[in-house]
């Protein structure tokens, strides 16, 4: 149809001869979808000034040659989206959409150059820069992972299925106390008998995942500036935690009886210590109980709270697991961390904070304030698994699996290295620290691991103190099979015989 024939049929209207131009019958895109796409940047990049009348829908239907139901819902979408509005008996119009985007091509004369984006915080970069997890989670020799392949699917998908078959809407709405009460209950049952914590289930508080429970802990108390006692080495997650939320990280070293603060530490208490008493990580060193004593009566006299991170006691091999460090509190001082990732499956995402009992309402008031927690179905079927015994029983099995993997692990480094490299905190845990001669760069030799298919951890970036005053290899068993262990560690140590 000539172009005057379609201006006639407009009554005015603003036909838009871009539209005409760039509106291709030949693509193989949708009409609708290309006719949006042009009349949307049109209206962003005011080539369709505000107020401009576009044209009715049979006449820009017949000027393209495509159907006016096409028209008329492209004219509908831009409506929905406020690009334009529809006036009763008149028309439509382009409406105004504030401040508009200038088109990429035009040039501006003599404007200065904007400066650089600005992506992340300082906060932001430093977190990432900082970073310390992994990017591989499963394999040999990788850390702190369990074993999952042998973890009771079926049971844990019967129970699951029972619960699924008649849900109750606390299960499926956002939670709003401190967790599912049947796993309160259960759990606490279990502290009390397997690893000496005083407490009763109103004292425990379930999140996702440790890294959770260290936010509440951060934001509840303690303030930006405030200082905080870290094992060093110690755990990175812990160590990006305290600093994103503005609190002062200080390295305490560890000996043979765990966290040691010197007279200088002791003359400026911090608000908070961050210590894993029952299996440091990740050394593995047992903080005596005179040492215990020590920092539960230097607490208390200053008020300060000590994190105790329990997060794999469960598993020593040839001796009990060692009792709780909150079970020798008498001034309610210790926050108690636990976590289902290495006893069950990372992936479940399920923890748990012991709290004394004037902490619990604050803490469950602010878990559901800042993340709207869930999980409830998981919480449910959890509490079933552990009243009916599976858990006790998982934990049994997987107790024989990872000391024998442990003994093949101990095994193949005396065959490669003889008595050449330590083996530093190997009777307890996943894991366990090959040391390394000082002048090694262990990062490096990382690096040149993974080349093999292998991997391990530098025990350097574990270190608050850099350079760090210890090197060596973070070698974990519990995601490696027994038969499988000689073979890899095989490839570990010709790859490290390079810098030895």
């Amino acid at each position: 149809m000539p172009k005057s024939t379609v201006d006639k049929q407009s009554r005015g209207a603003a036909l838009p001869d871009f539209v005409l131009r760039q509106f291709d019958r030949g693509q193989p895109d949708f009409d609708h979808r290309q006719l949006y796409g042009i009349l949307q940047r049109g209206i962003r990049e005011s080539v369709l000034p505000a107020g401009a009348r576009l044209p009715p829908t049979r006449a820009l239907a017949q000027a393209l040659g495509i159907a006016r139901n096409t028209v008329v819902h492209v004219y509908e979408q831009l409506a929905l989206e406020g690009y334009v509005s529809a006036r009763v008996g008149q028309g439509t119009f382009v409406s105004d959409m504030g401040p508009r985007m200038v088109q990429v091509a035009t040039p501006v004369p003599d404007r200065p150059s904007a400066p650089p984006r600005k992506n992340l915080s300082r906060r932001g970069q430093t977190l990432v820069d900082d970073a310390g997890a992994a990017r591989l989670q499963w394999g040999a020799f990788t850390p702190g992972v369990p074993e999952v392949r042998l973890f009771p699917t079926q049971v844990w998908s019967r129970l699951q299925a029972r619960l699924w078959r008649a849900p109750t809407p606390q299960h499926l709405s956002y939670a709003s106390g401190a967790g599912d009460p049947d796993l309160r209950r259960n759990l606490a049952e279990y502290l009390q008998g397997t690893r000496g914590v005083a407490c009763t289930a109103e004292q425990i508080v379930i999140t996702s995942g440790t890294q959770q429970s260290l936010h509440l802990v951060a934001q509840l108390l303690a303030d930006p500036g405030d200082a905080v006692w870290l094992e060093d080495p110690g755990y990175w997650g812990a160590r990006s935690v305290f600093r994103t939320l503005g609190l002062k990280p200080i390295g305490v070293p560890i000996d043979a009886e765990g966290m040691a603060p010197s007279s200088r530490h002791l003359k400026s208490p911090p608000q908070i210590m961050f210590v894993s008493p029952s299996h440091q990580y990740p050394t593995g060193a047992l903080m005596s109980h005179g040492r215990r004593q020590q920092l539960l009566h230097y607490a208390a006299v200053h008020g300060a709270w000590v994190v105790e991170d329990d997060y794999d006691s469960e598993f020593r091999y040839g001796a009990r697991p060692l009792p709780a460090l909150q079970g020798l509190d008498r001034h309610a001082r210790v926050i108690y961390l636990g976590t289902f990732s290495k006893t069950l499956f990372p992936a479940l995402r399920l923890a748990y904070l012991v709290l004394p009992s004037d902490l619990v309402d604050p803490f469950a008031r602010a878990l559901n304030e800042l993340y709207r927690e869930g999980q409830l179905p998981q919480q449910a079927v959890l509490a079933r698994f552990m009243a009916e015994g599976h858990y006790t029983s998982h934990i049994r099995r997987m107790r024989g699996v990872y000391s024998a993997r442990h003994d093949a692990l101990i095994h193949a480094i005396r065959h490669h290295f003889g008595d050449q490299l330590p083996v530093i905190g190997g009777d307890a845990g996943l894991h366990l620290v090959l040391g390394l001669p000082s002048h090694v760069d262990d990062q490096a030799m990382v690096e040149r691991i993974a080349r093999n298919k292998v991997v391990a951890r530098p025990l350097s970036l574990y270190h608050l103190r850099q350079p760090a005053p210890a090197k060596g290899l973070l070698l974990g068993y519990g995601a490696v099979q027994e038969d499988e262990v000689a073979a890899n560690f095989a490839r570990l140590a010709h790859a490290a015989q390079h810098f030895l």
